[in-house]
């Protein structure tokens, strides 16, 4: 359950947009999104590869 503290004067707005940070750091919608489809564990790990050799590339361009 998620739990909002509102400050006495606070607007609902800001008070709905720290309820929909605090919701999109639970990560539900992105587990519903990958539970939508079944994915296959090797299809999975070649995303994992790619992304990991990505990361590399970047950090390799910030050094030198």
């Amino acid at each position: 359950m998620i739990f909002v503290n509102v400050k006495e004067n606070e607007s609902l707005d800001r008070a709905l947009k720290k309820f929909k940070k605090k919701f999109e750091k639970t990560g539900v919608v992105k587990e519903m999104r990958e539970r939508k489809e079944f994915t296959k564990p090797c299809v999975k790990n070649r995303f994992k590869r790619i992304r990991a050799a990505y990361k590399l590339h970047l950090q390799q361009e910030a050094q030198g």
